[in-house]
């Protein structure tokens, strides 16, 4: 059983801003220039995906389509453990158009074996694992909702699953999705940004987790996506955090791996929104995958 981490990106050509569904679209700053904007943004995909594969990561890409610019944010497309994946459904009309396209890479991704099987959403809203995000230490699913997934999902996930779900509204359109504010790491600690969530979650997540355990981060890091971030092997791959935030990470066993993600925080994403787990298990060893075809051509075809 391999325990190479495995992860899924949508590659950038039809990325752009274009729309606004949260407060951190701004269409008119990528409107003065947007090859500049869409050139500069192919180029730090690229850096992340190295990034994620010089720390020992599997990257399988998927292609974008046009007129569908928040493809390239795959970490909303679906829910995956154990190999079993629990396709979204969107709130918004924008993004709600990707469903098809992501349904399509799904059965690529089951017709390779690197899923084995594709569900579809029962017609709750429910955002992937931008609001529902899987902590491996604890073996359970921390599940966001308010803005964008409705507070029924948490049933949906517990019932599809099987697994333990601990729910945690969110309490600010700005920080939309969970992925936002909210990082379980390898180790048990969780980094999260405590305004973004409501009272209840904030006192769900004291009553469940160490207060040793819980690492705080600032207004300046929760504005710049850091706590939007990717575990992989002993390294976070996330925004270039503050020297504090750093330190404190480093203190914790963790090496920081500074991407830039700018142009993705113009559409209000960063490095996990940027990618979805795919070897996620729910027992000791990852759920195992076939190696990576590259699946990009394949599912265009």
């Amino acid at each position: 059983m391999s325990a190479q981490p495995a992860f899924l990106m949508t590659e950038p050509s039809h990325y752009g801003v274009s729309y606004e569904i949260n407060p951190w679209m701004r269409p008119r700053v990528w409107g003065a220039d947007p090859a500049a904007h869409l050139l500069r943004a192919q180029g730090l995909w690229r850096d992340v995906k190295a990034v994620i594969e010089r720390e020992g990561g599997a990257v399988h890409e998927a292609p974008g389509a046009p007129g569908l610019p928040d493809m390239v944010f795959p970490a909303n497309a679906a829910v995956i453990l154990d190999g079993r994946a629990l396709l979204a459904r969107f709130r918004h009309p924008e993004r709600a158009r990707e469903e098809t396209p992501f349904g399509v890479v799904f059965e690529t991704l089951r017709r390779a074996g690197i899923v084995r099987e594709v569900a579809a959403n029962r017609g709750i809203i429910q955002e992937g694992a931008g609001d529902c995000i899987w902590d491996a230490a604890r073996r359970l699913f921390w599940v966001g909702s308010g803005p964008r997934s409705s507070p029924e999902s948490a049933a949906m996930i517990a019932d599809h699953f099987g697994a333990e779900v601990v729910s945690l509204p969110l309490a600010t359109d700005r920080y939309y999705h969970l992925d936002t504010c909210f990082c379980p790491l390898p180790g048990g600690e969780i980094l999260y940004y405590p305004p973004a969530l409501d009272e209840e979650a904030r006192r769900q997540l004291r009553d469940r987790v160490s207060p040793e355990l819980l690492i705080e981060a600032s207004d300046d890091d929760a504005q710049r996506f850091c706590v939007n971030a990717v575990a992989v092997g002993g390294a976070l791959v996330m925004s270039h955090p503050s020297a504090d935030l750093e330190q404190r990470v480093v203190e914790r066993g963790y090496r920081v791996a500074g991407v830039d993600v700018s142009p993705f925080i113009l559409s209000g994403g960063g490095a996990f929104c940027m990618t979805l787990r795919l070897d996620l298990s729910s027992i000791d060893e990852p759920h195992a995958i076939q190696p990576a075809p590259r699946i990009l051509q394949e599912v265009a075809a």
